[in-house]
């Protein structure tokens, strides 16, 4: 299936968004929304929106958070309480300016957070939630694995990759990572309190292997949502199961969505 690959840049009220849009041919179901890690933007979701577009029919939309990718430059630090105000503030923005009535949320990492927070809010909005690497709290292994990512990127060349994706907001993306999650601060950050007004299906994938935390997270997840909930543990699969087993999470996408009759 042919996919037509679509850029536009957002202004909302505290900068300019960038926003990339796959469109396959005759899509006229739900668009998929992808809300990207900590590292994460446009860019580095590399071939996995095309394919993803081409094997469910539907419009799949990513968008760089402001500070990061091709979005607005932030100086600001970033806070505790920034996966609050992506689901409060700016993804509604996005959102408005894309005119979306419905739409299904796919999030990598925190941006699983931040979609399970997003559809907690959004009302009827939200049809459907995928959720991959998803972190539900705060787990040594996940503060053990962004100490290890800390320390390699004191070498500067580990910084200047980073550089390739987000120019010169790399400094910033990375201390917005590892000085919010590693600070006394957010100790106590959950899900817990958005989890139960999640009404939607939900389906949590999660690696075997994955070095930011364990499968408490998903078990975390399916269990205090109030919809429909499956839950997928991929074998030999670390962090990123878009890019390890892509085949496996485009398989588990459609049948979810076809399984639950996602509009």
């Amino acid at each position: 299936m042919a996919v037509e690959a679509i850029d536009q840049f957002m202004n909302i009220s505290r900068g300019t968004v960038f926003v990339r849009t796959w469109r396959p041919e005759e899509a006229s179901k739900v668009p998929i929304v992808l809300l990207h890690d900590s590292l994460g933007s446009v860019e580095l979701w590399r071939d996995f929106p095309e394919a993803l577009a081409a094997a469910t029919g539907r419009s799949v939309i990513a968008y760089d958070r402001l500070g990061f990718g091709k979005s607005s430059i932030r100086t600001d630090p970033a806070v505790p309480e920034f996966v609050d105000d992506e689901a409060r503030t700016y993804f509604p923005a996005i959102v408005k300016s894309l005119g979306l009535s419905q739409y299904v949320l796919f999030g990598h990492s925190v941006g699983g957070g931040m979609a399970l927070a997003s559809a907690s809010i959004s009302g009827d909005s939200c049809v459907a939630v995928i959720t991959e690497s998803a972190q539900a709290f705060v787990e040594e292994r996940t503060l053990s694995g962004i100490r290890a990512a800390k320390q390699s990127f004191e070498n500067e060349a580990q910084l200047s990759r980073l550089s390739k994706w987000h120019g010169e907001r790399a400094r910033w993306v990375l201390e917005a990572w590892t000085e919010v999650w590693l600070s006394p601060r957010f100790r106590e950050w959950s899900l817990d309190h958005y989890l139960g007004k999640v009404i939607c299906p939900v389906l949590a994938i999660h690696g075997d292997s994955d070095e930011f935390g364990s499968s408490e997270f998903p078990h975390r997840i399916t269990q205090g949502v109030s919809g429909p909930a499956r839950m997928k543990i991929l074998n030999e699969c670390g962090h990123v199961p878009h890019r390890e087993k892509e085949a496996d999470v485009l398989s588990l996408v459609c049948s979810f969505l076809f399984e639950n009759q996602v509009p």
